[in-house]
């Protein structure tokens, strides 16, 4: 976590056992949306084992040139701020590949947004795979403010098994290159790590592989995916569609590079204990601080551990909006950016029930659970499991998760002292072993020492 700190006049002595504090809850601010923008649409110069994306070519033409024109750019832009509620407003680029659409179509970007720079705080996020990065892209992310992520599962053996070229080699290399060139030209970066299957057997290699590689923002994602629905196939789309909103889902099997749901908690596990004895403060892991976030009451910044969902929709290169980048199905379009209102979309999803079914439609069993605040049931694509008690819309991952959450809770538990007493949450190492006296200073302040 960053070395947040929270005004406080509070005296304690914390250990990492330490009974939970009281927080004060921040004031309710207007919802915003959030856009996935897909300018080049499922076109990718990789072909990786556990891509669901690269298949959604079956909804366009044959004769798609999968280049978004400058026409819906323009009035997705205008669109999009002037339907953003908040003052700032993000636009995340990304695909497939971004970067197939050529540095040109940035620079448009760039020129379309200053308009609007008076009046909002623009930001810009690009998801690449980092093949194509070139001292010309990194010094014009750089220039631009953009924050770019990296696609990088760890080291070669890791990233090399599911995420490889049309011709069957491996990219890490490549990826590696890319990475180097940010780094090389200062670009703010993080790298979002895919868990499959296998690599939830070797955290602590991952996770040092990046330490070692002087990366310091770190994402990681579990790969789940179920086996093809024959009704999607006869319409050409081979992997599973999302779990219903509705029904139970019939098909549970899932692909062989799913990830397993309590090896995911193992895996988030064991690197939390070598991160909160090491690097708190210096290394992020963003699965770390959505946890910390939502145990002293702001809420997950992400959509899969929010109460609801349903503000977060994606956009393809010709303009349609659908209600989520895991919902890129004809019934879930919302419309199109050409002919209809970004907000107004984005209102009708929520207001179908796309959005609050999230929280509606949890099982008992989730209601029930102890950590369901830190989880909320998960993404609703992945609720194909039964409960214990039987129930069916349980998440896959449902074991891990809670596996991971109860685990956390008493670290959070000391990093909520910490953030109550004004100071750095990296204090926490030194109470791993020992408690730590935490008092104030003569100046006001805090000031803290291991006991």
């Amino acid at each position: 976590m960053r070395d947040n700190k929270i005004s406080s006049h509070k005296t304690a002595v914390m250990t990492i056992d330490a009974p939970q504090v009281a927080v004060h809850k921040p004031a309710r601010s207007l919802p915003g949306i959030h856009v996935l923008a897909k300018p080049m649409g499922p076109i990718c110069d990789i072909k990786c084992d556990y891509c669901f994306y690269l298949e959604k070519r079956a909804l366009f033409d044959s004769d798609e040139r999968y280049r978004m024109p400058d026409e819906v750019l323009a009035r997705y832009i205008d669109g999009y701020v002037a339907a953003q509620p908040t003052p700032v407003v993000e636009f995340v680029w990304h695909g497939g590949e971004p970067t197939l659409i050529g540095l040109d179509f940035f620079r448009k970007v760039i020129e379309s947004q200053r308009p609007h720079r008076g009046r909002k705080q623009i930001r810009n996020s690009l998801q690449t795979n980092g093949m194509r990065l070139d001292d010309e892209w990194c010094a014009f992310l750089k220039e631009n403010g953009f924050l770019v992520g990296i696609s990088l599962d760890g080291p070669q053996e890791i990233h090399d098994a599911y995420r490889k070229d049309r011709h069957g080699r491996g990219t890490f290399e490549r990826v590696m290159a890319g990475v180097r060139l940010l780094q090389k030209h200062g670009v703010d970066f993080n790298v979002l790590a895919c868990v499959a299957r296998q690599t939830a057997q070797r955290p602590l290699e991952v996770y040092r592989f990046f330490r070692a590689a002087g990366i310091k923002y770190i994402q990681f994602t579990p790969i789940v995916e179920r086996q093809p629905d024959p009704s999607t196939q006869k319409i050409g789309l081979w992997l599973a569609k999302p779990a219903s909103l509705t029904t139970p889902e019939p098909n549970t099997t899932v692909t062989p590079w799913t990830v397993e749901p309590e090896a995911y908690g193992d895996f988030l596990v064991a690197i939390l204990e070598e991160w909160v004895r090491k690097d708190v403060g210096d290394i992020f892991v963003m699965n770390f601080e959505w946890a910390l976030n939502a145990w002293i009451g702001n809420g997950s910044p992400v959509c899969i551990f929010s109460r609801q969902c349903g503000r977060a929709v994606a956009l393809e290169h010709n303009g349609d909006v659908y209600a989520c980048d895991h919902y890129v199905y004809p019934e879930y379009a919302l419309g199109n950016v050409l002919k209809d209102d970004l907000g107004q979309m984005v209102q009708r999803s929520v207001d179908s029930g796309f959005g609050p079914h999230k929280e509606t439609t949890l099982p008992r069993y989730c209601r029930e659970c102890e950590v369901l605040e830190a989880c909320w049931g998960g993404c609703p694509k992945h609720r194909f499991a039964t409960a214990p008690t039987g129930e069916p819309g349980l998440h896959y991952l449902c074991p891990g998760y809670k596996k991971f959450f109860r685990h956390i809770r008493k670290y959070l538990r000391a990093m909520t002292t910490l953030l109550e007493n004004g100071l750095p949450v990296s204090y926490v190492m030194q109470a791993i072993d020992a408690p730590l006296v935490i008092s104030r200073g003569k100046a006001g302040g805090s000031s803290a020492a291991a006991k």
